[in-house]
């Protein structure tokens, strides 16, 4: 009974089902592992007290009831990836913002049912030594998408704008410079009529961000997710805000515009991220029935965005997190 007591105990609010089946079984079973996984879920089940049972039981159907919300909007994603094929249109969108803001999950459940044969998730790591003596958006560029086709930026050329002069990896020079032609960049890319360009910035909470930091740390199947930028995104949270604001005020327009998801709640993030994507492009066979309007609390045009950052520093003096 003792070695039970030493178990982690099961956290008082759920968070997630797989979550909570690991702190139950790490707190009931007790040299079980060699037994065969029937053999152990019978003794676990019988180790479990009635509070493991709702609370798995809760945090099993939120998981299941999330799923299903997304499905729906999945249908429509898939849709409107046969119409870009059919018509042979390009999209473009840009999952940009704050580290541990929900931009991989995001991700992952846009193109969950997509055929793989037409999209392609792009995340670039440091330019090589060739690559830095060439212009920034190239090697972006040279992973455009063909006709028909959908390329998701897993962070894209704007961390010119945001990472790379807060932490040093860019001049000044270089960064007014990219800020002054980007627009301009992107104005070029959709002046065919054929390419569709979404971006998406994801916002996060200090506190929370803090959190997700957290459990990266704790957890080694994630801690390869927390980089030298994470270890320091904290301490530089107002700087990273800054840039942030300078972001929507100069790249968002009428012809390239920003969405700004706020990502605490992950969930709402990606159902509106799909909506967002979904409403941004005309594709035949919308659902009649589904709600593309976007929520207000969760996702905000650039433009609103600002208002939002602009008035918070008349009030307060400074943005708030």
């Amino acid at each position: 009974m003792a070695a039970k007591e030493t178990r982690p105990t099961v956290s008082a609010k759920p968070t997630g089902s797989t979550a909570l089946i690991r702190d139950v079984v790490q707190r009931v079973e007790v040299d079980g592992k060699r037994m065969k996984i029937k053999k152990r879920v019978r003794k676990i089940h019988e180790e479990m007290r009635s509070r493991d049972l709702t609370q798995l039981a809760e945090a099993a159907l939120t998981s299941y009831l999330e799923s299903e919300d997304l499905k729906p909007y999945q249908v429509e994603l898939i849709k409107l990836q046969q119409h870009l094929e059919r018509t042979r249109k390009k999209l473009i969108v840009l999952f940009d913002g704050r580290d541990a803001s929900g931009k991989g999950g995001t991700m992952r459940r846009v193109v969950r049912y997509m055929n793989e044969k037409h999209y392609q998730v792009v995340a670039l790591g440091k330019p090589s030594d060739n690559q830095k003596t060439e212009l920034h958006m190239k090697r972006y560029i040279e992973c455009f998408p063909h006709a028909g086709e959908t390329v998701l930026f897993d962070r894209s050329w704007y961390n010119r704008a945001m990472v790379e002069p807060v932490m040093g990896f860019c001049t000044d020079a270089q960064y007014r410079e990219f800020m002054r032609r980007v627009v301009g960049y992107e104005e070029s890319f959709i002046s065919d009529g054929d390419t569709y360009l979404i971006k998406l910035y994801f916002s996060v909470s200090k506190k929370e961000q803090k959190r997700r930091f957290q459990r990266r740390k704790d957890d080694p199947l994630r801690k390869w997710k927390l980089s030298e930028v994470d270890l320091q995104a904290q301490g530089l949270w107002d700087e990273f805000t800054d840039r942030k604001f300078r972001l929507l005020k100069r790249t968002h327009t009428a012809n390239t515009p920003w969405w700004v998801i706020r990502s605490d709640d992950k969930h709402l993030a990606r159902i509106e991220s799909m909506k967002t994507i979904l409403r941004s492009v005309p594709y035949r066979g919308r659902s009649r029935k589904l709600s593309f309007e976007p929520d207000p609390a969760i996702a905000i045009n650039g433009k609103d965005e600002l208002k939002i950052m602009q008035a918070q520093r008349r009030k307060h003096g400074k943005f708030l997190s």
